[in-house]
């Protein structure tokens, strides 16, 4: 049996309210996969969402326990964003993330580690969260999730978002963003312990360590002692959205909400696009920065990224692929993904849409399958 694992990145998550991580994702590969005649088992990964990386590939670790394997099963790993880096530190040769040899032993089933926008060489954008502002972001954070005061204002202002979402249909706003999060999500919060919603701020408040971690400084330890496996093979998945806001379409920040978060991309972009000046992206970045560049419609630099991860430090493995799109887009949150025009959580004017998201996950499912 051939087992694919899909493991979700920074903040992530399987599944919050009706809010999908992987969205579409495995639909598309089961359907694919229904037309080749390739059988396999996909399984979404529960992760902690700001936690360490090597308790995140602890999280992968129990999930393929979970699930179970024998020697004939065949193993591949696909990972957005952080996910990449856990299963590249979960498949590293000789990693001792438990007592006993279960890493060896799910190692030597790995045929493919796929990683996508991965920041493998990291991102100037965690850098910001050990800043005063970010540091406060962060507290914001922990006290909405760990006091009564803080649930219950976050609960009240949910309910108050509600009421305006309901409160424009007046006006003919039948279909709004507010109406749709409101939909997904606001309506669905509680003040109880066991909110979804709240569950995760929680364990974001316990675990922030892949915030260091993230920084070019800490991957710069990271990759000194994480070593790839010889009988695996590694590819990745490159994003890049081109530079704000010129190409921003009016359909995609038609809403105050969309528009602010259109201005929250800008901003993103920017401290994304700061490579820094001790760590430097590194010479694979260079073998490939030709071959990639001839996929996009703009210049790639040092300065290029899909948001939050620059493109140069997301090149790993043998010849990989590079597509016009944002952070999220690639994961199934773009405008009118499943028919949703607002599914879209980081609006960049990348223009990505249906037959975009189709024509990657068709690379990936054609790498695992051709593989084996």
């Amino acid at each position: 049996m051939d087992k694919i694992f899909l493991v979700p990145g920074f903040f992530g998550f399987t599944r919050l309210g009706s809010l999908s991580y992987f969205h579409g994702v495995a639909d598309f590969l089961n359907s694919h996969f229904a037309k080749t005649g390739f059988k396999a088992q996909i399984i979404e990964c529960q992760t902690k969402p700001t936690g360490s990386i090597k308790r995140r590939a602890e999280c992968v670790l129990d999930e393929v326990i979970k699930q179970g394997f024998s020697d004939e099963d065949r193993l591949h790993f696909v990972g957005h964003s952080t996910g990449g880096l856990d299963i590249r530190l979960l498949l590293t040769p000789n990693v001792r993330i438990r007592d006993g040899e279960i890493e060896e032993k799910i190692g030597r089933l790995t045929k493919n580690i796929i990683t996508v926008s991965t920041p493998h060489f990291g991102t100037p954008l965690a850098n910001y969260f050990t800043t005063l502002p970010g540091r406060q972001l962060l507290q914001i954070i922990t006290i909405m999730a760990t006091t009564k005061s803080g649930r219950y204002g976050l609960f009240a202002g949910s309910k108050i978002l509600s009421f305006i979402a309901r409160l424009d249909d007046w006006a003919g706003r039948t279909d709004t963003f507010l109406d749709r999060l409101s939909e997904k999500f606001l309506s669905k919060i509680t003040t109880g312990d066991n909110d979804e919603l709240f569950r995760f701020l929680d364990e974001v408040s316990r675990d922030q360590g892949a915030v260091i971690q993230l920084t070019p400084e800490g991957m710069n330890l990271y990759n000194a002692a994480v070593s790839d496996r010889e009988n695996c093979n590694y590819f990745s998945i490159v994003t890049a959205a081109p530079p704000p806001p010129t190409n921003f379409r009016l359909d995609e920040i038609n809403s105050a909400a969309k528009l602010s978060m259109a201005g929250l991309f800008t901003l993103m972009y920017t401290i994304a696009s700061r490579e820094h000046p001790h760590y430097p992206y590194p010479s694979r970045a260079d073998e490939y920065k030709k071959q990639l560049e001839d996929q996009l419609p703009f210049p790639l630099t040092a300065h290029s990224n899909d948001g939050v991860v620059p493109s140069l430090s997301q090149v790993y493995g043998e010849n990989p692929k590079i597509v016009v799109s944002d952070h999220l887009d690639i994961v199934g949150q773009y405008p009118w993904a499943g028919g949703d025009p607002y599914a879209d959580w980081l609006p960049s004017g990348s223009g990505f849409d249906t037959a975009r998201f189709e024509y990657v996950w068709s690379i990936i499912a054609n790498r695992i399958s051709e593989s084996t």
